[in-house]
């Protein structure tokens, strides 16, 4: 703001957990996973300082019928954008400017059927617990074969009672080079123009150790006339571990613009 510039060391929703399965009879298998974020960089959340912080926890069951699982996790609509987005946990990530509808919700219980021909359909019902506000519901059919992915996701009274929010999203890889876009618009009862959003985004692969990416995006859903660019490379270190590099620039309507420029390394 005004000019200034600062440095920080952020953790990037780093995180800490474990996940399973359970054998059973009847051809079942109990599933589970308990995921936390932790702060490498300062050791808590700045709000209250907690050292853990929930992020997917569930338990279910998984067999021929595909599965079912309850507990606190990403919703349909927001898993269904997979990895179109390049720059998720950065300052590019897509809910920072281009959407405000990637929840993590509680009290959730969710199916996924079995995947046919590489389509499946995966539905939730998210509890208000409370007369005052109304349940949620979030839903999403993926096709996923031969180096195709699409999804079409909806969700109602999710983030908000009468806000309905409807996603598309397609990704595909040849020779090295992946495309991806997302489409999002969002209606609001009581508003009279729906707000939407869009974001494309390009990965290349330039040696077997170097990606290239690139990712543009508009969108009025989080701030009015936002758009923002990101531009990065990552550099394979190991099997699972990187080093990479990005800039993000962000323009909206009020209060003018954000840049960012970041070194960061991975380890999973």
């Amino acid at each position: 703001e005004g000019g200034d510039s600062t440095s920080d060391v952020v953790s990037n929703a780093s995180r800490v957990g474990a996940n399973g399965k359970i054998a059973l009879d009847h051809g079942l298998q109990g599933i589970y996973q308990l995921e936390y974020e932790t702060q490498v960089d300062d050791g808590g959340k700045d709000d209250d300082k907690q050292t853990f912080e929930q992020r997917n926890i569930f338990v279910g069951l998984e067999g021929a019928f595909g599965y079912l699982v309850a507990g606190r996790f990403d919703t349909p609509l927001k898993r269904a954008q997979k990895k179109v987005d390049l720059f998720g946990d950065l300052e590019g990530d897509i809910k920072n400017l281009i959407t405000s509808n990637d929840k993590r919700e509680s009290n959730q219980a969710l199916y996924k059927t079995p995947t046919y021909a590489g389509l499946a359909l995966t539905i939730a019902h998210i509890a208000s617990e409370t007369e005052e506000v109304n349940d949620g519901t979030s839903g999403a059919i993926t096709y996923d074969r031969n180096s195709f992915y699409a999804a079409v996701a909806y969700d109602t009274d999710v983030a908000d009672d009468g806000t309905d929010v409807i996603r598309v999203v397609s990704q595909y890889s040849i020779a090295g080079l992946t495309l991806g876009g997302l489409w999002e618009t969002q209606a609001v009862s009581g508003v009279d123009k729906d707000t939407e959003g869009w974001v494309a985004s390009a990965a290349y692969k330039v040696t077997s150790a170097t990606t290239l990416k690139a990712q543009y995006g508009e969108s009025d859903i989080v701030k009015e006339d936002g758009k923002t660019y990101s531009l990065g490379v990552d550099v394979k270190l190991a099997k699972k571990a990187k080093a990479y590099a990005f800039v993000t620039d962000e323009t909206f309507a009020v209060n003018g613009s954000n840049q960012y420029y970041g070194v960061g390394v991975e380890y999973k």
